[in-house]
């Protein structure tokens, strides 16, 4: 899984084994089926990898970028 998400997001490898180690505990039986996976806020600078990697995710799971829901939060910024 790593292999496949390093191709497509570069220098973001905590992020990217973080996210391996949870989705890898799921499909091993070693978490709650009651829960969720896991859950994940990717926050940083715009072209960091944020929604590359999400779509690297949603590509190696379900064959399709699309297969994501994505909330852009800057349509919910308050001007001070």
């Amino acid at each position: 899984m790593e292999q496949d998400l390093h191709q497509r997001v570069i220098g973001q490898n905590e992020a990217v084994e973080a996210v391996s180690n949870a989705i890898r505990r799921s499909r091993a039986g070693l978490s709650d089926p009651n829960r969720p996976i896991g859950s994940f806020l990717f926050l940083g600078p715009t072209g960091v990898g944020k929604t590359e990697l999400c779509k690297a995710l949603a590509n190696f799971m379900f064959d399709s970028d699309d297969a994501m829901v994505r909330i852009d939060m800057s349509e919910f910024m308050e001007k001070h």
